[in-house]
């Protein structure tokens, strides 16, 4: 064993891996708090809501739904403001402000459990989600080699996950106060320890510190600032950012004007859209009930806060598998395939609830079966790859711009989302919201076969390329047709 470790952490550092890792696991600790902040409701809302708890009076269930919505509401607002600061500003700057709303956050939760503070300090966490949502990805995808891009992009929704089955874990053995510091020191820690990382490559070009660049470069890449690689690569990030410069600024109407870019958009637009509206939140809010009606035909007795750490632990695996097959498989197949398995799961579900519901018998094990799979399936490419996809779609020009427009849309899809939940339940019944969230699943998948690009080992200039090549083609086929349209 000792004998093979030297040569796998050899491998690792070729080509400077082991550094990127390192990079990327760094980015992606607020997002793992986020992660935890999210996650925190769940085993502590019992408490907050108990005559002897924590709080001075029991938290009402009205508090509880606001505390849940309210923190995807700011992001609709100021997406937009974060990615354009992460341009001004910079890729390290914004991740900084991030921490610090996350400490603001739980400061405000350990200075009050009143609900005026349980709702405001969700709100502050909404500006710290825009800049988990807008920042993260973008900087991992501005440090990663076009070989590792994929595995280190798909951390992103792992560190969210692994964030959900910690909290979920202190929540079960810690007490209430325990729990609050430990989610408090993470992005205390974090923020200390962030001051001392470099800022991506493409950023310090773009500001003309071409230097900085080089030496960031080289750290990333493990080798010495004068490689004659690595100059190529300044010199190729330098000519990209001089066509950047040469060329109007990056706009709205920009985006629209040019047909491939636009077609990018709305390609990254769809993929985000399905993931976030494909019923993953609401299997997450219901899997206490189908723990609790599963109970009834087989022998699965689970405190809540056991079934918690279940779900967690089938977010991480899914999205460990996700980091470890992203290279292999590519970026359309993994989505489709996740798609589509989610719908089937989402499927089963709403067949269960509605046979059960009309007096049939159907086993127990099948809707945990159901729910397991969607999680996991989820977690494993739904989730995370739409984020890889839009990271790659698009130059640094729109980049930025792109995935605060994308994640603003995201957030509201969200905020509705969690408030519109009862209301649909109650006006449906549950088996058609599952039903329905799986004909969304299905629609992803069939949109992802046919017009989502395969985005692995690929440039934006080659993406574009495929973009403008299926373009005209369907010009040629409605010229062929008698048809002068353009559909894009």
């Amino acid at each position: 064993m000792l004998a093979v470790m030297p040569r796998w952490l050899a491998r690792l550092q070729d080509g400077g891996l082991l550094n990127q890792l390192f990079m990327a696991v760094m980015v992606t600790i607020p997002v793992l708090n986020f992660g935890m902040l999210m996650g925190w409701q769940s085993p502590m809302t019992p408490l907050l809501q108990s005559d002897d708890g924590p709080a001075p009076e029991p938290i009402s269930d009205d508090t509880i739904s606001w505390m849940a919505s309210v923190t995807f509401l700011p992001p609709v607002f100021c997406g937009c403001v974060v990615g354009d600061l992460a341009d001004r500003w910079g890729r390290k700057a914004t991740t900084v402000m991030t921490s610090l709303m996350l400490v603001i956050s739980w400061a405000i939760t350990m200075f009050s459990l009143a609900p005026w503070a349980l709702i405001t300090s969700r709100a502050v966490a909404g500006l710290a989600c825009a800049g988990c949502y807008v920042v993260t990805p973008l900087y991992l995808k501005e440090i990663a080699s076009d070989n590792v891009r994929g595995a280190l992009g798909s951390l992103f929704i792992l560190s969210q996950n692994l964030g959900y089955l910690v909290v979920y874990i202190a929540g079960d053995v810690l007490s209430f106060t325990s729990v609050l510091w430990l989610c408090t020191a993470v992005p205390v820690l974090h923020l200390l320890a962030f001051l001392a990382m470099p800022e991506t490559p493409v950023f310090l070009v773009k500001q003309g510190k071409i230097q900085e660049a080089r030496e960031a470069l080289a750290w990333l890449r493990n080798t010495s600032p004068d490689n004659k690689d690595l100059e190529e690569v300044i010199q190729q990030l330098d000519r990209e950012e001089q066509l950047t410069r040469s060329m109007p600024k990056a706009t709205w109407l920009s985006l629209v004007r040019d047909k491939t870019t636009f077609k990018a958009f709305r390609i990254s637009l769809n993929v985000m859209l399905s993931q976030e509206t494909c019923g993953y939140l609401v299997v997450l809010m219901y899997a206490g009930s189908i723990f609790e009606q599963a109970s009834e035909s087989i022998s699965l007795k689970l405190s809540p806060n056991k079934q918690t750490i279940v779900v967690g632990g089938i977010q991480l695996l899914g999205s460990i598998v996700a980091s470890c097959i992203v290279e292999k498989t590519g970026r359309k197949w993994l989505l489709a395939g996740t798609s589509f398995a989610t719908g089937v799961s989402m499927l089963a579900l709403g067949a269960w609830f509605y046979i059960t519901s009309v007096g049939f018998w159907l086993p127990g094990w099948l809707p945990v079966l159901a729910m397991c799979l969607c999680i996991f399936a989820d977690a494993a490419g739904y989730q995370p790859v739409p984020y890889v996809i839009t990271s790659e779609l698009f130059s640094f020009q729109h980049r930025g711009m792109v995935t605060s427009i994308v994640s603003s849309i995201d957030a509201l899809s969200d905020f509705l989302q969690t408030k519109a939940y009862d209301p649909l339940l109650k006006l449906l019944g549950i088996h058609w919201v599952f039903v329905m969230f799986s004909i969304v699943c299905f629609l992803g998948t069939i949109y992802t076969v046919l017009w989502v690009p395969e985005t692995k080992d690929r440039s934006v200039e080659e993406i574009y390329a495929l973009l403008e090549d299926s373009r005209k083609k369907e010009k040629r086929k409605d010229v062929e047709t008698g048809k002068e349209v353009c559909r894009l």
